[in-house]
């Protein structure tokens, strides 16, 4: 854990001083921060970890589950830029969601969980899940899943350095009303770094 944590602090220094070029009307490449204290995300799909970074220190670190050989989370540097709480789910048009259903916010079975964090659009995102069991595995479609408690809290952490802090009574409204889907928007995206 530690000699993984000081490659990350290494690398997460060499990425937060890089520019990272733009890519027009993709919303995936964030402006360069230039800020020390910068907090960004840094997912890891070797090791099946997020980690939450400001600056070049890791201050947090989360078991996810990755996307499958078949369905790769993609890697490269994104922007978080919109959150979606008591998110409904709608089966891709893919093959393997074929005889999928669309699920309902506070459906038991809707695999979203409690929130999700775009990082790519239009389907790659941080969400929740109950299925606590594929945590450290790779075996999602392409999104990167968490304990729905933890993503709770990172989602609240992204929104705050995100330039869309809420008060704690917007988030107790919002995690009662499983049934009700709310949508934030960040005026300042966070840096999403997904690497193997």
């Amino acid at each position: 854990m530690r000699s993984m944590l000081v490659r990350w602090t290494a690398a997460a220094a060499i990425l937060v001083g890089a520019a990272v070029p733009a890519v027009a009307g993709s919303g995936d490449a964030p402006s360069a921060r230039k800020d020390a204290a910068a907090f960004s995300l840094a997912i890891d799909l070797s090791d099946r970890k997020l980690y939450v970074m400001e600056g070049d220190d890791v201050v947090d670190s989360y078991s996810v589950a990755v996307g499958k050989p078949q369905h790769p989370t993609p890697r490269g540097t994104f922007a978080a830029r919109r959150i979606v709480w008591n998110p409904r789910w709608v089966p891709p048009n893919e093959r393997w969601a074929r005889d999928k259903r669309p699920r309902a916010p506070g459906d038991p079975r809707n695999p979203m969980g409690r929130v999700k964090i775009f990082f790519r659009d239009p389907d790659y995102y941080i969400h929740g899940t109950r299925d606590v069991d594929s945590l450290g595995e790779a075996e999602s479609h392409g999104c990167v899943r968490m304990r729905n408690s933890e993503v709770i809290a990172l989602a609240k952490r992204v929104m705050e350095h995100g330039g869309a802090r809420r008060d704690p009574t917007w988030f107790r409204r919002v995690l009662n009303r499983v049934t009700r889907t709310q949508e934030v928007r960040l005026s300042d995206p966070v840096t999403v770094r997904v690497r193997a």
